[in-house]
């Protein structure tokens, strides 16, 4: 893996090898030699960890990490940035497996951000408007929105649209500091983020920027189940005596 590059992008898998968009991922490792990919292999069960093993000996940008058990997604992601720890990035980021978010995109996260220097920490935010491609289930849109809503009002207490779009980028020094600790929750690890950061930074609101993107679009077959859905008000209650 080369280190000539100035960002990181960490991509958590977990059991992909039915979906696994191969070709995908070739050409956006291919056609993006300016980026560093760290793939990350959260315990899979099926042939996941071999296929990322053949990403990184075809690609010389790409690395692997392999987890001997799942612990999802935040935790694939906290040891994805522990292990870039004495390399130098400007940016550590992430992004979801299914390519929702096109490799593009982070690029103009990327780009910016170079141009913003002042902002440290700049995530996603799936708004539809005009010229964009933004492509949501309507079920899954209305009940983020409902949730977005709460957490923006009662526990962020801050006007984010879009807290759990999976495209984020941040300085390397942030996201050590950030991701220093494991986190409460699987799935609103997000939102446990940006608590993090306001209580590690006075001047949240002038170093955190919410990014609208161009293009996302939904792949189906979401790692989230019912059960887990049904648990999210549980969660939003256990991040809120942790942190607020």
């Amino acid at each position: 893996m080369t280190n000539s590059t100035n960002a990181l992008l960490i991509i958590p898998f977990y059991n992909e090898g039915n979906r696994m968009i191969g070709e995908e991922l070739s050409l956006a490792f291919e056609t993006h030699p300016n980026l560093d990919f760290l793939l990350v292999d959260d315990g899979s069960t099926d042939t996941t960890a071999s296929l990322l093993l053949q990403f990184e000996k075809k690609h010389s940008n790409v690395a692997s990490l392999l987890l001997s058990k799942n612990s999802g997604k935040a935790e694939a992601i906290r040891n994805g940035v522990k292990t870039s720890e004495g390399k130098k990035y400007d940016f550590i980021g992430y992004l979801d497996a299914d390519l929702a978010t096109p490799i593009s995109e982070m690029n103009h996260l990327l780009y910016f951000a170079k141009q913003h220097t002042n902002y440290s920490f700049l995530m996603g935010s799936r708004i539809k408007r005009l010229g964009s491609k933004i492509e949501r289930y309507s079920y899954r849109h209305y009940i983020g929105r409902v949730f977005a809503t709460i957490i923006s009002g009662v526990i962020l207490k801050t006007p984010i649209y879009d807290t759990q779009c999976g495209a984020k980028i941040m300085k390397q020094e942030l996201a050590f500091a950030l991701f220093e600790k494991p986190f409460l929750t699987r799935w609103l690890f997000d939102v446990e983020l940006l608590l993090r950061m306001k209580q590690l930074n006075s001047d949240f609101y002038k170093e955190v920027y919410e990014y609208p993107l161009e293009t996302w679009i939904e792949k189906g077959n979401s790692k989230i189940r019912i059960k887990d859905m049904l648990a999210l008000p549980f969660q939003l209650i256990k991040i809120y005596r942790a942190y607020v």
